[in-house]
């Protein structure tokens, strides 16, 4: 008897390659990654940590649009952060969900504290066509978040380490040690 898994996991459609350069690299050097790589992002890192993700629409609006130079302009001073992060193990509706609720195209897939990944809108729909529906709903902010989707990886705004697990409270993306201290 064969078996069918009837759930699609993160893990299933994530793309395993992720293309990764420190905070410090220039955006010029970004956008030749990007090219070369034909990718529409960036992971940055500060100690083989996911910092930020700067996108090709990141270039355009937050260096071409302003006439910053590219070889100046510093990766950590334009990306997005902290990152937004899933489970390879979650359920593409669920990513799904988490991206339309942040208004986002893609998610760093973290296994155990590590990247293993990166998933993008389009990965899910190519899997799940039917998930149109539910993304275009959440466009119209019907969407009701559930926990898990608050939840986010990056550097503690306080004590500045590394957290799994950072949240937003009072304006800031505190570890659960902050919060609760």
């Amino acid at each position: 008897m064969v078996g069918i898994r009837a759930r699609v996991v993160v893990g299933d459609v994530m793309t395993k390659k992720l293309i990764t350069l420190p905070e410090t690299s220039n955006t010029r050097q970004i956008a030749v990654a990007m090219s070369g790589n034909m990718i529409g992002s960036v992971i940055i890192t500060r100690n083989d940590r996911p910092l930020g993700i700067i996108t090709e629409m990141d270039l355009v609006e937050r260096v071409i649009a302003r006439g910053l130079n590219p070889e100046t302009t510093l990766a950590r001073d334009i990306m997005s952060s902290p990152v937004s992060v899933v489970d390879p193990r979650s359920d593409i509706m669920e990513a799904a969900r988490k991206m339309a609720k942040y208004r986002i195209r893609r998610l760093v897939v973290v296994d155990k504290g590590n990247m293993v990944g990166i998933v993008t809108s389009r990965d899910i729909l190519t899997t799940a066509p039917e998930l149109v529906e539910i993304l275009t709903e959440a466009s119209k902010n019907r969407l009701v978040s559930s926990k898990r989707d608050d939840v986010l990886a990056g550097f503690c705004d306080s004590c500045e380490e590394w957290s799994d697990t950072l949240s937003e409270a009072n304006g800031q993306f505190l570890c659960e040690e902050c919060r609760l201290g």
